[in-house]
């Protein structure tokens, strides 16, 4: 009996192994086939919409005035009082400076002094000449020295009114080179004056751009000293004549009635549109993938991203304009897109799209604006 009841306990315990052996058996299988299906890949997406874009020629420069003069001495002396300084607006024969004026002052008394006892010497010279007492000779010759004496006296005037130094032209001081109480000499540099308005900025456009660059086309130009603010302007004056050695031609930009903030000399980037295409399907630069097969960009299909190839026109800001592949109103995956293949399964992080969608960055008057 008790050899009966040890086997019977013994193959109670087999039959319990084997059950387990079984579950544990059959929960691995379960658990490999949860796992047959990839988790969701988390993406950002943004939305394929209708935007003006265009094509523009992009250049760097500096700013310079359309017009600048130096004023310098037209005489010598000593700078006895300043009119102006840097940062003050003149207007062209506006008196800037004066000079010691008293040397200039003493040769005019001089030379009407003299003036005088030839007009009296004159006076009866001709009369002895009408009454044929002198010779023609010593007429002319009295005659002449008259004439020669008011050519001096309006020589000591022109000299006496070079004391106060004038601007050639209307703009703004941009430089003072001189201090009361110099010794002021002939020609010497005193000011410069700029004139800021216009403004231009000169390029050096490639040869290529012959073609699409026009007289009258806006120019947009931004700045490292004011970012965020854009300046418009206009395409004023194109070289007929390439460099052959550079293979460049010279582009005027011209920026009327120009911001107070722009100063001559500014760095900063100029932009040329040339082309416009308004109402033009445009995504993201990010929702683009290029390779050396194509373009192409992953569309939002349901819960999965579905690879579509795509041919592209201009850029525009960061929107690049799509001819083929999308259309207005499709999701596009716009980051995380490298870890994902056709048909991947996806987890939209922002799926509810910010209803106050940034301003549109595709128009004709944004900030950037580069040609694809």
């Amino acid at each position: 009996m008790k050899l009966r009841s040890g086997i019977l306990i013994l193959a109670l315990l087999a039959t319990v192994q084997l059950s387990g052996c079984g579950g544990a058996a059959n929960g691995q299988e379960s658990a490999e086939g949860e796992s047959k299906e990839d988790p969701a890949v988390p993406v950002e997406v943004a939305e394929v919409e209708r935007q003006t874009v265009y094509a523009a020629y992009e250049g760097t420069t500096s700013l310079e005035a359309e017009q600048e003069a130096e004023i310098v001495a037209k005489t010598g002396g000593v700078l006895l009082e300043l009119l102006v300084d840097e940062g003050d607006h003149v207007k062209a024969g506006q008196i800037v400076a004066r000079l010691d004026r008293e040397q200039e002052r003493l040769e005019l008394r001089q030379a009407k002094a003299v003036l005088d006892k030839l007009e009296n010497e004159f006076a009866r010279m001709e009369e002895l000449y009408n009454k044929k007492l002198i010779s023609r000779d010593e007429y002319d010759r009295v005659r002449f020295d008259l004439e020669s004496q008011r050519a001096a006296i309006e020589l000591s005037e022109l000299q006496l009114s070079y004391t106060d130094v004038r601007s050639p032209i209307s703009g703004v001081i941009s430089e003072r080179m001189v201090k009361v109480g110099n010794l002021i000499q002939l020609h010497q540099p005193m000011f410069r004056v700029d004139d800021f308005d216009p403004l231009l900025a000169v390029l050096y456009a490639p040869e290529r751009e012959l073609s699409t660059l026009e007289i009258g086309q806006e120019a947009v130009m931004r700045f490292d000293a004011l970012p965020g603010d854009r300046f418009v302007g206009n395409l004023k004056r194109i070289s007929p004549v390439v460099d052959p050695e550079t293979g460049t031609f010279k582009v005027t930009v011209e920026i009327p009635d120009p911001d107070p903030r722009l100063k001559p000399g500014l760095f900063g980037r100029v932009n040329i549109v040339h082309d416009v295409h308004a109402d033009a399907i445009a995504v993201p630069k990010d929702a683009l993938i290029i390779e050396d097969r194509g373009t192409y960009a992953f569309v939002v299909d349901g819960e999965k991203a579905r690879r579509v190839n795509v041919s592209t026109g201009y850029t525009t800001g960061n929107y690049v304009e799509v001819l083929e592949g999308l259309e207005a109103g499709q999701l596009v995956v716009t980051a995380g897109k490298g870890s994902l293949a056709d048909e991947t399964r996806i987890e939209l992080i922002n799926a509810e799209l910010d209803s106050d969608k940034p301003e549109n960055v595709a128009s004709v008057d944004d900030d950037d604006q580069t040609q694809l």
